[in-house]
């Protein structure tokens, strides 16, 4: 074995956005792509040598040759050692959980999250930190940086290491552990949640669908629902992880996971229904005639969360991204709870959590998770739920029925308009900007702007400041709307409008989404000229 170091050049456009570096596979492929990034990596966290990390990803297609190459650098950088999920896969809650629970240096996570794999699909690379969340804005920054001055990286020739046997082997002098990717997460889940009540649930002939979309969490799910809680066999469907995710797109969401939608619509619908994404993280709650939306599940989530052993002291506090909708606020002051309103990207939560500041978080965008990890958990969150229905003995319909009397219901949605021109969306950006202060007083679809702002945050745990979050606007009565140009796609860019609005009133509770926000929608159009900048007369993407 041989360790060469191989000239470079800086490659443009390897800025991390705030889930990692996420490109085009073929871009990825590309002569030294990955292997500048991951050299930026290892100098941006003061080099391997003698450190341990964690190494897995969410099986799209390019992640098991990645892994090669990330291993092949490590033994090269001098790691110590490097602890790999079985077959190069972990998904990333179980990855954060294992970088704690081993604590190891960090860990590099592989994946895209909820977008398409392939070949001419999308691919991804994050690292995270020691406590087990993805690498704050200072460390990323330091990665962009050293990938402006790149001139060459280190790697050792060897043959690709065996990733499919479990065991320990050496790389050079590094030691490769390669591990069972399910069992510590599943571990971790039974000390939280009450195993027993959630059997009795499935015994009594309460139905289940999780639909793991080809993707990471299905052998999670199949081995934690159906062998450990006695889920019917079946109840998991597409658990097998393909490269490209069986064709499909692996977003947990109304539109991507639409035969769930029908099927819990339909005469033959489960009790409770639920999928999961890509790498794992993201979830979607649904039961026999509801979808839960996302912002509304952190809500249910906080106001019970007790009723599950590991969290039965009671919450310390929770948070949310300030696009999400703010239910959970209503909970945080009836509980007399401390919320906090962060920017979007699960790294915000980071110093809350490890300061002991929040137990539970979550954003509109299908993810929640607590304190057990460093990041957002699509199959915690489905455990959390069949928790609380087992034992509160309510349906998912009536849970919410009886949190809307309760708390009074945030009416939300989201519009994507996906693919925009760069340009004319940072445009239209720009002149939002500029108008903001004129808004407060005007009338829009026959709403009064009481105020509007770009969010900045100052994080109350380190100070950090992060400007330009997001244009937001506030109208009497309690409605608002949110616009931000999102950092998750790969080409283009993708206008986020969120519309919500607070209904107390009791007949108006379950009034369809669409009867509530046309107003909001309306003024959003009005505010931002969407159609006139754009050309779009509607979004791409409704959740």
């Amino acid at each position: 074995m041989q360790r060469r170091t191989i000239q470079t050049h800086p490659i443009e456009g390897q800025k991390p956005g705030t889930s990692g570096l996420r490109k085009k596979t073929r871009v990825f492929m590309g002569p030294h792509y990955l292997e500048n990034f991951v050299q930026a990596i290892w100098l941006a966290i003061g080099g391997v040598r003698g450190k341990t990390l964690v190494l897995g990803g969410d099986g799209r297609y390019f992640n098991d040759r990645a892994a090669q190459v990330i291993l092949r650098m490590a033994a090269a950088g001098g790691a110590a050692k490097v602890i790999v999920g079985q077959n190069a896969l972990l998904s990333t809650p179980a990855a954060s959980n294992l970088i704690r629970q081993r604590r190891t240096d960090g860990g590099i996570i592989l994946s895209a999250s909820h977008n398409p794999g392939g070949p001419d699909e999308d691919f991804g690379i994050k690292f995270n930190c020691a406590n087990g969340g993805p690498a704050p804005e200072d460390l990323t920054g330091r990665m962009y940086e050293e990938t402006r001055r790149m001139t060459s990286y280190d790697i050792v020739e060897a043959q690709d290491v065996d990733l499919s046997r479990l065991g320990a082997l050496r790389l050079g002098d590094t030691v490769i552990e390669i591990v069972d990717p399910v069992a510590d997460y599943a571990s971790l889940m039974a000390r939280l949640f009450d195993f027993e009540a959630i059997r009795a649930l499935f015994a009594g002939g309460f139905t289940l669908r999780f639909d793991a979309m080809h993707a990471v969490t299905g052998p999670y799910a199949r081995a934690i629902l159906e062998d450990m809680l006695g889920a019917p066999s079946g109840s998991v469907v597409n658990a097998e992880p393909k490269p490209d995710f069986g064709g499909g797109h692996p977003d947990p969401n109304p539109i991507w996971a639409k035969y769930l939608v029908d099927l819990v619509m339909g005469p033959d619908a489960p009790d409770f229904a639920a999928a999961s994404d890509g790498d794992g993280d993201r979830n979607m709650i649904l039961g026999r005639g509801i979808v839960v939306t996302p912002s509304d599940s952190l809500a249910v989530l906080a106001a019970n969360a007790h009723l599950a052993p590991g969290y039965a002291r009671g919450l310390t506090g929770v948070a949310r991204s300030m696009p999400t909708s703010r239910a959970v606020d209503r909970v945080a002051a009836a509980r007399g709870l401390d919320l906090y309103e962060t920017p979007t990207g699960w790294k915000f939560f980071g110093t809350l959590l490890d300061a002991g500041r929040v137990t539970l978080c979550g954003e509109e965008s299908a993810g929640t998770g607590s304190d057990h990890v460093r990041e957002k958990d699509g199959l915690w969150a489905v455990l959390l739920w069949l928790n609380i229905l087992a034992v509160t003995g309510r349906s998912v319909a009536d849970t919410m029925r009886a949190h809307s009397r309760d708390f009074g219901r945030n009416y939300y949605t989201r519009h994507d308009y996906e693919g925009l021109e760069s340009d004319a969306a940072a445009a239209m950006m720009a002149a939002l900007r500029a108008r903001l202060p004129d808004l407060p007083g005007q009338d829009f679809a026959g709403r009064r702007v009481e105020t509007a702002d770009e969010f900045a945050y100052d994080d109350p745990v380190d100070g950090a400041h992060s400007a330009g979050q997001g244009i937001r606007v506030h109208f009497a009565g309690g409605a608002r709307i949110v616009f931000r140009l999102s950092g998750t796609g790969t080409e283009g860019a993708t206008l986020r409008v969120y519309l919500e609005d607070y209904i107390s009133d009791p007949a108006r509770l379950e009034l369809p989404v669409e009867e509530v926000l046309a107003d909001m929608i309306a003024a959003a159009d009005a505010i931002a000229e969407i159609h006139a900048r754009t050309g779009r007369t509607a979004p791409d993407v409704r959740t």
